[in-house]
């Protein structure tokens, strides 16, 4: 059986707007977006574009390198 090797993205979003104690919706009013997004993202069921993972990073005041990764899966 062959393996592959799936990429997904990595995010600390909650953790970064825990630091900055802003909530899912002060967080995705300041970005354009609903809370639902913001929740989909840091459960990882949703992955953001490159401009809304700007904006997130730019929110938080975090390095988006920092915010996001790009981790493997294997299956």
């Amino acid at each position: 059986m062959r393996k592959t090797t799936e990429e997904a993205l990595g995010n600390k979003l909650r953790v970064a707007r825990a630091e900055r104690e802003i909530s899912q919706d002060e967080l995705a009013h300041a970005v354009g977006v609903t809370r639902q997004t913001i929740s989909s993202i840091e459960t990882g069921q949703y992955c953001p574009s490159a401009l809304l993972a700007f904006k997130l990073a730019r929110a938080v005041d975090w390095p988006i390198e920092r915010l996001f990764w790009i981790q493997g899966v294997t299956g």
